[in-house]
């Protein structure tokens, strides 16, 4: 039996064919789905702990089918780009999507962040399971954060954020290190997806992105947590 399972959207039928296929030879079981208006309802019936998504889909578009999905699903969220569409990008890391990788697709890629996602959503670890720093409480075990007693809701890759920054709250974390423990890759000079997603997480958290108290910038470095808020 899989241990894990991951709705495939796709509507590029040699593309999915291909990347169901691998997938399923490592130990998969692989849901796909041709279409973004009956993806929610697939979704609903399978509940994979996964999803891989295009764009550019028919009948519903990726972005607006990462949003709906993100109405009922917490877990990781992968989006396929068409190349170098840096808008793209932006919009769908905005919509919630926790990764994206640019077509053409390599699926051993894929297949390394898909591994990296699952590893973090599904592993305690062994630090401590609840961080509390001021207002702010995080409870790695369930992946629940509280902010003065309200439950935030945060996707895989929010979550794993915060939980780098809580960990490591006082300390200035550069990018690099931010991508590597959050992607699981070598930041990129030319990547926002950090700083985008530092963005999302502050605009979840109530952080006012003009004088953030929270997490605050650190010009040429990175970011760091506030050890009180």
């Amino acid at each position: 039996m899989a241990e894990f399972s991951v709705l495939l959207v796709e509507d590029d039928l040699e593309l999915a064919s291909l990347v169901q296929r691998y997938l399923r030879l490592r130990g998969f079981e692989v849901f796909v789905e041709h279409r973004g208006d009956t993806a929610v309802a697939r979704f609903c019936q399978v509940r994979p702990d996964l999803v891989v998504l295009d764009i550019g889909l028919p009948g519903l578009d990726g972005l607006q089918l990462c949003k709906e999905l993100r109405q009922v699903f917490l877990g990781p969220i992968v989006m396929l780009t068409a190349l170098d569409e840096e808008a793209d990008e932006v919009l769908g890391l905005e919509v919630g999507a926790d990764d994206y990788l640019c077509k053409p697709v390599r699926p051993r890629i894929l297949l390394a962040r898909i591994r990296s996602l699952l590893r973090r959503h599904t592993a305690d670890g062994e630090a401590a399971k609840t961080i509390e720093i001021g207002a702010l409480t995080i409870d790695s075990g369930s992946r629940e954060v509280h902010m003065r007693g309200t439950l935030i809701e945060l996707g895989t890759a929010d979550f794993d954020l915060l939980l780098v920054l809580a960990r490591n709250a006082g300390t200035v974390l550069t990018r690099d290190k931010l991508a590597g423990d959050v992607r699981g890759i070598k930041h990129d000079s030319f990547d926002r997806s950090i700083d985008l997603r530092v963005s999302r997480l502050r605009k979840k958290l109530g952080d006012d992105p003009r004088k953030p108290a929270l997490i605050k910038s650190v010009r040429g470095v990175g970011y760091l947590l506030a050890l009180s808020t």
